[in-house]
């Protein structure tokens, strides 16, 4: 994962450098060579999502020179919100490679406290993925695009909702290979844990708005900044929202950076008609730019 770019661009080189070194490990290694299930815990995939996203993203901004047009919105799903706040410049590289450290840690913590688990529920709408929620004591964690929610809650009730869901019409109910119910009530010892970390941190005004995770509007102070990185640990990610009000302010073209092509999945269930790029190796940067 990033090994691509490592070896092909200065600029995602000294990302990868500048996260070795806030970290005090080598999360470059980790990230290209492993072992998979240390680099799938939640206290390094973070941290190593949100740095072959900045190594991509830094990678691209060289390779496009005075080409590069700052985007009119950015997001991020979950952890990626760190990611949109950076290149906002909301929030210094290093405090957020830093900050997800911390997040996966308390996450991990909380997990060990109150095990949990997260079911995807794919074919239901909210009225009635929340009906199967409130049958099974389980919360709504991620509304990710129509007909694909995620719900958090206790191991004993996910079974419970993964049997209520398919009773409900769902075409599948998956668990997923998470280590706890996160973005629930689950977190909120993670969330208030967070919050003593954020006050370390600067956080700036962004100087491009930062759709926030918990209520698919703009961050536009950094105390609100804060309170969002704070609330979406333990809130529902409102991913299809945010992207319906980006979309509602004449958006049609997104680039999507980072591992993986997810959220470009996402946005074809949301708008098919938009343009998404995906951004992860080299040959996604020269396919883009020409060259």
């Amino acid at each position: 994962m990033g090994k691509d770019l490592y070896d092909s661009f200065a600029e995602s080189k000294s990302v990868f450098e500048r996260a070795d070194k806030v970290l005090g490990f080598s999360i470059s290694k980790l990230c290209f060579e492993g072992p998979k299930e240390e680099l799938t815990r939640t206290d390094n995939s973070q941290p190593a999502i949100f740095t072959v996203t900045m190594a991509a993203l830094e990678a691209f901004k060289a390779q496009a020179g005075p080409r590069f047009e700052p985007p009119k919105y950015v997001a991020g799903l979950s952890l990626g919100e760190y990611s949109a706040l950076a290149c906002a410049g909301a929030i210094a590289f290093e405090d957020a490679v830093y900050l997800l450290r911390k997040r996966g840690e308390f996450m991990e913590e909380e997990s060990r406290k109150r095990p949990g688990r997260m079911l995807s529920v794919i074919g239901l709408d909210l009225v009635k993925a929340k009906e199967v929620c409130v049958k099974t004591n389980t919360e709504v964690a991620n509304i990710n695009c129509p007909g694909q929610i995620v719900i958090s809650g206790g191991a004993k009730e996910i079974e419970l909702a993964q049997a209520a869901a398919k009773e409900s019409g769902a075409k599948m109910a998956v668990m997923l290979e998470v280590s706890g119910a996160f973005h629930s009530s689950f977190m909120q010892g993670a969330a208030e844990k967070l919050a003593k970390e954020l006050a370390k941190v600067t956080i700036n005004t962004p100087k491009i708005p930062v759709i926030s995770n918990i209520n698919a509007k703009p961050a536009n102070s950094a105390q609100e900044i804060r309170d969002s990185l704070v609330r979406q640990v333990a809130s529902s990610v409102l991913w299809e929202d945010s992207m319906r009000f980006i979309l509602s302010q004449g958006v049609a073209n997104f680039i999507e950076f980072g591992p993986g092509k997810v959220l470009k999945g996402l946005m074809r269930r949301i708008d098919p008609g938009v343009q998404v790029l995906a951004v992860e190796k080299k040959d996604d940067i020269a396919n883009i730019l020409g060259g």
